[in-house]
């Protein structure tokens, strides 16, 4: 049966001030990137620099924005493409904690018997609720990269080293026409990665446990997944999904 194979980076927005100073951000407060973020989503750029992206995707928060227009800024594949901002990647609400403490909340957690992030504070957004905005997201995500590239294929030659990661930018998406880029948010990020392996049933990396696919992306942090989607009475289904490698921040260690 006929297959389109794609690539998908997810990426977690740069640092903004909340970040540096140990504050919860979420959805009502829409800070800019710090200088520091800023640097990191110019490293991020150059990182992926030659790294060919088809799509661009976004959440509609401020901090993410800017990562995203900083990162399609050094990318020649982008230049003609057009962000898609999606208010289905804003970051968890945290409810009455936004504006505190990280660590406050972890106590918070901890207390109840339960891990940050995982923990839905006063007001807050479940993890089901925002896994149900993770499923929306993929689903319209699919329909839309389907119907745009639906008979496009990778060089036959690339396609059974595309899943390994070697340590480059253009891992696991080399030689793959179609590649969607997703800059979101870190809580928001742990939710679609679980997503991923506890439903999609998406296969590890060589040598990354649970733990590790589970944790929080660093800022500017990349996760890359290769996807198999099938076309099936008029729609794009899902078929397979494989981790290429999860939380890369190669391009900031120097900063």
């Amino acid at each position: 049966m006929k297959a389109l194979r794609f690539g998908l980076t997810l990426v977690r927005h740069g640092e903004t001030h909340y970040n540096k100073q140990g504050l919860l951000q979420g959805q009502a407060i829409d800070a800019p990137l710090s200088d520091i973020g800023l640097q990191q989503a110019e490293a991020a750029g150059i990182y992926l620099k030659d790294v060919m992206f088809s799509n661009v995707f976004a959440s509609d928060m401020l901090r993410a924005k800017q990562t995203a227009e900083t990162i399609m800024k050094h990318n020649n594949s982008c230049s003609g493409l057009q962000m898609s901002c999606d208010p289905l990647l804003k970051e968890i609400s945290f409810g009455t904690a936004e504006g505190g403490r990280v660590q406050d909340v972890k106590e918070m957690a901890r207390a109840a018997g339960q891990t940050f992030p995982g923990f839905t504070p006063p007001e807050g957004e479940t993890q089901e609720q925002v896994k149900e905005r993770v499923k929306e997201f993929v689903e319209k995500m699919l329909q839309q990269v389907g119907g745009e590239h639906w008979g496009q294929t990778d060089r036959e030659e690339d396609e059974a080293r595309s899943s390994t990661a070697e340590g480059k930018p253009d891992d696991g998406v080399r030689g793959v026409p179609v590649h969607a880029l997703v800059v979101t948010h870190g809580a928001y990020m742990c939710v679609a990665v679980r997503y991923f392996v506890e439903e999609l049933h998406c296969s590890l990396p060589q040598g990354c446990d649970v733990a590790t696919m589970f944790s929080l992306s660093p800022n500017t942090g990349l996760c890359r997944f290769v996807l198999t989607v099938r076309k099936e009475g008029g729609r794009f289904t899902l078929s397979g999904i494989h981790c290429v490698f999860v939380h890369r921040g190669d391009h900031v260690k120097q900063l």
